[in-house]
């Protein structure tokens, strides 16, 4: 779409869920604000939206009292909330994070505490017989139930938040194939266009970083993608898996590690790895890019990533170009799994933040430079929480800068 030079209050750049929630909410507390919604690819919701697992976080995982704790929770009524008023396929199905052995049964207890600590209702241990009630296939020592948990089709949310966005100002809009190539004083730069805003929000997923120094902000981090890999079980298999299993994660690491997620047209998916990419946007095992390669490999920060889990990096790329070392990590919490069972799915690839010291940066990060907000890390629960992300943008927003003076809208 050509806009020439067109002018508009805000800007939001990237049109993956938390920026069209960002302007959804935005959109709905200045009604008369004009926005436009700038995205790259020739369709909202195209990388980490619509390529993640689909599922609905409960919150079990976050720390007490941080951001992601509390944007998970709050987010996830919100979403489920509005699914269920935009009539959005989805289903509060549950799930099991299965132990299979003593040592993981003891890291269920303490799941099981913080989940409470963070609001969450309905969390029971399970032993032995208890977990077939569940799912009939799964084999562990323990097992807790999570049943605020579910499942939902994120492309659907974020193309209606797209819809909801102009229906509610219709002078507002959202473009695709429209990538910001340069950043100036109250300008976007586009291939064949200028847009002149006040304020622009980068809600740029895996290209966060270097958005955020094309507009001259300073970073000691760097995005690193992870690609993650996943098997769907052939239609003849679905039956032995009802709804969602989860291994007890590791946390030395911030993925949780393969699971099995049954998806909201009734297939099921299992997965994903976490191995290092080549490319940021790469969605085969052979995606190579120059620049992103060698960004991410002269960085301190992966390297020292590298140096400090060599040994779990090496046993995801084995798992990656090995479908029998896959079904193996399957088989802990699903034995009867063949390799016939298996068919290769789709890939995906997690934006990571690291520090130069190369810790992974887990909890959400805002940050304000001169009359811009750059969302320079939104890492999982992002899509259950993008509702509530986009409420604490717009308060960020109020806080620093003074829209109403320039707007008629409701407060």
């Amino acid at each position: 779409m050509s806009h020439n030079n067109l002018k508009y209050d805000v800007a939001i750049v990237g049109g993956g869920i938390i920026g069209l929630a960002t302007a959804y909410k935005l959109q709905l507390k200045y009604p008369n604000l004009s926005l436009i919604v700038l995205e790259k690819e020739n369709e909202v919701a195209f990388h980490q939206t619509g390529r993640n697992s689909g599922v609905i976080h409960s919150g079990l995982y976050y720390k007490p009292g941080s951001y992601r704790a509390k944007n998970c929770v709050d987010g996830r009524k919100q979403l489920v909330k509005f699914a269920k008023k935009h009539k959005i396929t989805h289903d509060i199905c549950g799930k099991i994070v299965l132990a299979t052995n003593d040592k993981e049964t003891l890291k269920l207890k303490s799941l099981k505490k913080n989940g409470k600590k963070n609001g969450l209702k309905g969390l029971k241990l399970l032993y032995n017989k208890e977990i077939k009630t569940i799912e009939p296939f799964a084999e562990g020592k323990s097992a807790l139930f999570v049943p605020e948990s579910g499942i939902i089709d994120y492309k659907g949310v974020t193309k209606k938040l797209s819809e909801l966005i102009t229906t509610i100002n219709p002078k507002s809009c959202v473009s695709t194939n429209s990538e910001v190539i340069h950043i100036e004083k109250e300008k976007l730069i586009l291939k064949d266009s200028v847009i002149q805003t006040k304020h622009s929000i980068f809600c740029g997923g895996l290209f966060a970083d270097r958005l955020a120094k094309k507009d001259g902000v300073e970073l000691d981090s760097k995005v690193v993608g992870f690609r993650g890999d996943y098997y769907n079980i052939k239609e003849k298999s679905l039956y032995k898996i009802k709804n969602l299993i989860y291994p007890v994660p590791n946390p030395q690491f911030p993925f949780l590690g393969v699971h099995f997620t049954r998806m909201f047209d009734g297939s099921v998916e299992c997965g994903p790895n976490a191995v290092f990419t080549f490319k940021r946007e790469g969605y085969t095992k052979t995606s190579f890019s120059w620049r992103d390669t060698w960004e991410s490999l002269t960085f301190l920060g992966t390297l020292r990533l590298f140096f400090k889990h060599w040994r779990f990096g090496l046993t995801e790329y084995k798992r990656a170009f090995s479908k029998r070392l896959f079904l193996r990590e399957l088989q802990k919490m699903v034995p009867s799994l063949k390799m016939d069972d298996l068919v290769v799915g789709k890939c995906g690839v997690r934006a990571t933040v690291l520090d130069i010291d190369g810790t992974i940066v887990e909890d959400f990060k805002i940050v304000k430079h001169n009359n811009n907000i750059h969302i320079l890390n939104a890492p999982s629960p992002a899509a259950t929480a993008c509702l509530s992300i986009g409420d604490e943008v717009v308060n960020f927003i109020n806080k620093n800068f003074n829209l109403d003076k320039k707007n008629n809208g409701k407060k």
